[in-house]
C-alpha cells in the first residue's frame, strides 16, 4: 500500500495485543495495535464496560495509528482492589491512566472518550492540556442539561446513598445493562446479546458491588466539574470530532449541539446508534475519525 493509499476498510484482530502494566503497585490491562511510531490514540472506556467495547473499532484505525485502550481499575482485567485499599474516584482513575501513559512514552495523544471516558480523559486533559492533539467525544457529557431521566433518582442517591439503595440496584441491574445497548434503538436485532450479558456477569463478580457504588456516588463530582470542562474547551479550542448516538437515553442527543456551542470549529454528527455507538456503527465511527484525524495529525 502506498504512503497516501487509503487503510483498508477492513478489520484484522491479528495486530492487536493484549498487555499489562504495572502501575503504582497495580497490574492495568490495556490493547494496544498499530506502528509505535505512529500518532497515538487513547481511547477511554464507559460504564460498565472496558476496552473490550473497542474490538471491533482498534483493527480498523491501527492501520495508520498507534492505538491504546486501557481498562480502568476495578474493570475488565485491571486489578479490582476493594474500596478499602484503593479509592475508588474519578480523580484516581485519571491519575492511574495518566500514569500509564507515561510509563508508555505517551507525551502525545488523541482522546477517545466514551462515557466515563469523559471525566476520566477531561481530568487528563487539564492536567496536561499540551499533551492533546486532537479530541473525539461519543456519548461522553459535560453538559447538566444533556442528563436524561434516570438522573433525577441518581442525583437522590449522591444526596443520601444509604437511604435510597433501590437506585444503586437499578443502576446495576440486567435490566438496565441490557437497556444501554439497546433500548431505544429501533434496530435491537443489531445488538449482540453478548455485550450486556458479559458486562452483568462483571457486574455481579464479588466485590464489584462495592467498587461500582464508590463510583456512582463519585460522579456527582464529574457534574460539579462540567462548567469548568466546558471553560476548558471554550479556552483551549482543541480540534474536535463529536459522534453522538441519537438514541441515547442517558445523555440526550442536545449534547451534540451544547458541545458545539463550546467549540464552534467541532466536527458534530448524529449517529443513528445507542449510548454504546460502536454497537451498531462501528464502520461509520471510523470512516469519521480517518477522515477527521488526517486533517489534524500529520
Amino acid at each position: 500500500m502506498s504512503e497516501n493509499a487509503s487503510p483498508p476498510n477492513v478489520s484484522d484482530s491479528t495486530s492487536v495485543s493484549y498487555r499489562r502494566a504495572n502501575v503504582e503497585g497495580l497490574s492495568i490491562f490495556y490493547r494496544e495495535a498499530g506502528p509505535a511510531s505512529a500518532p497515538a490514540l487513547v481511547l477511554l472506556h464507559g460504564f460498565p464496560s472496558s476496552s473490550r467495547m473497542f474490538d471491533t473499532l482498534i483493527p480498523l484505525l491501527a492501520t495508520r495509528y498507534r492505538v491504546i485502550a486501557p481498562d480502568y481499575p476495578g474493570c475488565g482485567h485491571s486489578d479490582a482492589p476493594p474500596p478499602s485499599q484503593f479509592a475508588y474516584t474519578f480523580d484516581r482513575l485519571a491519575h492511574t491512566i495518566g500514569a500509564l501513559l507515561e510509563q508508555l512514552g505517551i507525551d502525545r495523544y488523541s482522546f477517545y472518550l466514551q462515557d466515563y471516558g469523559g471525566p476520566v480523559g477531561f481530568r487528563i486533559m487539564l492536567a496536561h492540556p499540551e499533551r492533546l492533539q486532537t479530541l473525539v467525544i461519543q456519548n461522553a457529557n459535560s453538559h447538566e442539561e444533556s442528563l436524561g431521566r434516570k438522573w433525577a433518582a441518581i442525583k437522590q442517591y449522591w444526596n443520601d446513598p444509604q437511604a435510597h439503595p433501590e437506585v444503586f440496584a437499578a443502576f446495576t441491574s440486567y435490566e438496565a445493562t441490557k437497556f444501554r445497548h439497546d433500548g431505544d434503538s429501533p434496530h435491537p436485532e443489531r445488538y449482540d446479546p453478548d455485550t450486556w450479558t458479559d458486562e452483568y456477569a462483571f457486574l455481579t463478580r464479588p466485590g464489584q458491588a462495592a467498587i461500582q457504588a464508590a463510583l456512582l456516588y463519585d460522579y456527582r463530582t464529574n457534574v460539579a466539574s462540567y462548567a469548568r470542562w466546558q471553560a476548558w474547551l471554550r479556552a483551549q479550542r482543541p480540534p474536535t470530532l463529536v459522534m453522538w448516538g441519537r438514541y441515547d437515553s442517558s445523555f440526550v442527543a442536545s449534547a451534540a449541539q451544547a458541545y458545539q456551542r463550546d467549540l464552534p470549529d467541532a466536527e458534530v454528527h448524529l449517529l443513528d446508534a445507542g449510548h454504546f455507538a460502536l454497537d451498531e456503527k462501528v464502520d461509520e465511527a471510523a470512516a469519521l475519525m480517518h477522515a477527521f484525524l488526517a486533517k489534524h495529525l500529520r
